[in-house]
């Protein structure tokens, strides 16, 4: 749906199982149009696509793009970005590090990237303009030499060459968005930015940079790293990099008592990564790469630091109870920024991906019912700001 100062806002449909066209269509019928008819208002209502390499080549199909292009007309809904971030299949299996791949180092992700951008211009309103968010380059363990790396800079920079190439046949603001994420190449804002930095280096004062490659600022994944928001979007904005699309989503936080150790128990699962970052009372940091390996290394006493933040999306209109905390006091500093500063970013997406593993009592309603939770109280957020 559309807010004030041209902000667009959607649930990311990634939350949903989908690796076929079939399949994520039937998603969209079933779920999308459900959580609109109690959110919208009769108002044109926005989806955030997800979109995996099988389904995007069968969306290619001009007879079923065709097809789409008119549900979208007749059922009053409009795309304004797809998330790009996974490749392959995304729920009902163990997806955990396959999900970085491809990463930007293969051919692949190029081609799958490229494929979902002439896609957004064939769907989006025009002036919406259109954003997909993307894989934070790979995984750190993945990444061995310094051939690699140059490898992520020439891939990215030809989809950036293809994504300017539309925009200038069609007159369209489009933009990709890397997303930093704890333990993967880039995950705080300022490799964020030494890496963008080390692309401009290779393509002095070329312009298409800046405006077709940018940030896709997942709240949860600053937050977890100790980012203030304030700090982070700073970074980037001092270093002309754009806010190409907003995750609004909530991690969990908890004093790792042993008793809170024991309940963070009930968020292990085999399916995703959730990292851990810990900090100490001195304020260094420690870092695990999944839960169940941090709750391992510290099972006995004493308090292994101060404060653990967990990359477990949490809904964002729900407090999960003690002993344990969110981070959407993260997003809402980034909603004070964007109040103050509209023209920020324009694309909000609400991304709480996990509910098919969140444990019983945060999965006490149905899918619908929880996303329409969740746009209520995004919506109270940026009304209480001016923006609807």
């Amino acid at each position: 749906m559309q807010l004030k100062q041209g902000i667009h806002l959607a649930y990311c449909t990634n939350i949903h199982r989908g690796e076929t066209w079939a399949q994520t269509f039937d998603t969209l019928k079933q779920y999308a149009l459900g959580v609109r008819d109690q959110v919208s208002s009769g108002k044109p209502y926005a989806i955030g696509l997800r979109l995996g390499d099988q389904t995007s080549r069968e969306l290619s199909d001009p007879q079923t793009l065709l097809e789409f292009r008119r549900w979208l007309d007749r059922e009053n809904c409009y795309v304004f970005t797809i998330n790009g971030f996974p490749y392959g299949r995304f729920h009902g299996g163990r997806v955990k590090e396959h999900v970085y791949e491809p990463d930007w180092t293969t051919v692949e992700r190029v081609e799958y990237t490229k494929r979902l951008f002439d896609l957004l211009v064939e769907i989006a309103p025009p002036e919406v303009g259109g954003s997909v968010s993307t894989v934070p380059c790979s995984f750190k363990p993945f990444i061995k030499n310094e051939s690699q790396i140059a490898s992520m800079r020439r891939n990215l920079w030809l989809a950036v060459e293809h994504i300017a190439a539309l925009c200038e046949k069609t007159g369209r603001d489009l933009h990709l968005g890397l997303e930093p994420e704890p333990l993967c190449f880039l995950e705080t804002s300022d490799e964020t930015v030494d890496f963008i930095n080390s692309l401009r280096e290779e393509h002095p004062n070329d312009p298409r940079l800046p405006q077709r490659l940018g940030v896709n600022y997942d709240a949860c994944h600053l937050a977890v790293e100790y980012e203030s928001p304030q700090d982070a979007i700073g970074n980037f904005l001092r270093n002309n990099i754009r806010i190409s699309k907003l995750h609004f989503s909530s991690a969990l936080k908890v004093r790792p008592t042993l008793e809170a150790r024991a309940a963070l128990r009930h968020f292990v699962e085999p399916v995703y990564f959730h990292q851990v970052i810990a900090r100490k009372a001195d304020g260094s940091i420690e870092r695990f790469i999944d839960l169940d390996i941090a709750l391992d290394a510290t099972s006995e006493p004493p308090l292994p630091a101060e404060e653990w933040r967990v990359h477990f999306h949490v809904p964002l209109h729900c407090q999960p109870g003690a002993p344990f905390e969110t981070t959407s006091d993260h997003i809402q500093g980034v909603l004070d920024i964007l109040a103050a500063q509209p023209s920020l970013c324009s694309h909000i997406e609400m991304e709480t991906y996990t509910w098919e593993v969140l444990p019983g009592d945060l999965k006490k309603r149905n899918v619908v019912h929880q996303l329409v939770a969740e746009y209520r109280w995004t919506l109270a957020q940026v009304a209480s700001r001016g923006l609807v």
